[in-house]
């Protein structure tokens, strides 16, 4: 029995030995991507920093107003703010006396998300929490005066939810960065004495199970030191065993390289790729920060968000939902109602999207607005329009039917199996009378071939 236990405790050490990863993308690539993260498919993206006073264009308001001096932003701070006012003048009115996070916690799980990423740090080099590496410029010293990623974590870990941080690489006017960019990145102060202490302050203070990373692109991963922090947090680490990370370490890096691919911002190929991947958007479509100037059409509707969300996990991603809250800490009630209603369609449909894979074949050849997806041997339709004369017409599941004991369930209106026709190269089903269903803005049909 001891020679078991010890033998036991050998292929343990062995097996963490075999699992260091070394400071190469080859190595650091073979990781497997923690397991909860393809099965949660949904999250919840929040942009929420000192960019949310001015709430005017977007979350890049420094730097379109003293970056790139864009007119329309340089015209809105001469017609409503002094000469002398400062873009840091803006960090006292950020306020967030209405931040209830067990409230924002509650939201999102109502809303069916799986896990949410909080913006620690933009571009604007304020953080939401008290950074010994963002002295003057971060929530406890400057606006609400409070811990604001420790406080959203500890209300979304009363819940089921995953608690995951965006974290910006480059701020936009740190001397330290200027004078590396200046110098053609060939030294790395910036990084060396700010950004590789703040990210393990971050991870060892408040151990997200997502690392979101941006604000690479300017600089390669050489710059950033991507590979040697990866390294340290794949394998010392408090979150070694459970963190994801994205593919946004360097200017070489997108879509290469990392735990899941985002290549672009509402990236949404419409087709199966080889590599876990995150679809990152927006319910506005112009902007990732709360804006006080949006209009209703800048709004994605209910039936909007279903059909990005429908496509994107139909291909393989998950899809991070962002809304930005105010500068008081609310979240605006456009955005409740949208996450609500996208709550209320999983708790129907949720079926084909929890825990789901990609099916042989993503959307319908004969029906546009089909998409699929399966738990072997199930395979679900999830049917963004409803079918004309309540009868769809199916092209690319034949493969289903070969026995006329497949079953059709509609998700949400009883287990009452509904009746199905192959005729040459289709599949016709019919659909009941729509006013005795239970679900809205989409439909979800539960296909169970019969047996071969």
């Amino acid at each position: 029995m001891m020679l078991f236990l010890l033998l036991l405790t050998l292929c343990g050490s062995l097996t963490q030995i075999s699992a260091q990863y070394d400071p190469t993308w080859d190595s650091l690539d073979s990781r497997p991507l923690p397991g909860w993260y393809d099965k949660a498919k949904i999250g919840i993206f929040l942009h929420w920093g000192v960019y949310s006073v001015p709430s005017f264009g977007s979350e890049w308001f420094w730097f379109r107003w003293q970056g790139d001096n864009t007119y329309t932003y340089v015209k809105f701070m001469e017609e409503n703010y002094p000469p002398t006012f400062t873009y840091q003048d803006f960090g006292k009115e950020f306020t967030a006396e209405f931040f209830e996070p067990e409230e924002w916690a509650n939201l999102f799980v109502k809303s069916g998300a799986k896990y949410v990423v909080l913006t620690s740090k933009h571009h604007e080099g304020y953080t939401l929490w008290p950074s010994k590496y963002a002295y003057s410029w971060n929530a406890e010293d400057v606006g609400p005066h409070r811990d604001l990623v420790g406080d959203l974590a500890n209300a979304v870990r009363q819940t089921d939810l995953h608690f995951g941080l965006y974290h910006s690489l480059f701020e936009w006017f740190h001397p330290l960065y200027n004078e590396d960019k200046t110098n053609n990145f060939t030294t790395s102060t910036f990084v060396d004495t700010k950004i590789i202490p703040e990210m393990k302050e971050l991870i060892n203070t408040y151990q997200p199970e997502v690392l979101w990373s941006d604000g690479d692109g300017e600089a390669p991963d050489s710059y950033w030191k991507s590979t040697e922090f990866l390294a340290w947090l794949y394998n010392e680490s408090p979150v070694k065993d459970i963190v994801v990370t994205n593919d946004r370490w360097g200017s070489n890096v997108g879509c290469k390289h990392g735990g899941f691919f985002t290549c672009a911002d509402r990236y949404n190929p419409g087709h199966l790729l080889p590599h876990k991947w995150e679809n990152c958007m927006t319910v506005d479509k112009v902007s990732w920060g709360y804006r006080r100037n949006a209009v209703s059409r800048d709004i994605l509707s209910i039936h909007e968000l279903i059909t990005t969300l429908t496509e994107t996990i139909s291909c393989g991603g998950n899809i991070l939902i962002n809304v930005g809250p105010t500068k008081e800490g609310t979240i605006i009630p456009v955005f409740q109602e949208r996450l609500l209603q996208l709550g209320e369609w999983l708790s129907i449909n949720g079926d084909a999207v929890y825990e789901s894979n990609a099916w042989s074949v993503q959307n319908d050849t004969l029906t546009s607005g089909v998409w699929y997806t399966a738990k072997e041997p199930v395979v679900y339709a999830i049917v963004l329009n409803w079918p004309d004369d309540n009868l769809l017409k199916l092209g690319s599941a034949n493969s289903l039917f070969s026995t006329d004991d497949t079953q059709v369930v509609l998700l949400g209106n009883d287990d009452s199996p509904l009746s199905w026709q192959s005729v040459d190269d289709q599949v016709n089903i019919a659909f009941p009378d729509k006013a005795t269903v239970t679900s809205e803005w989409a439909w979800a049909l539960k296909i169970t071939p019969g047996s071969t």
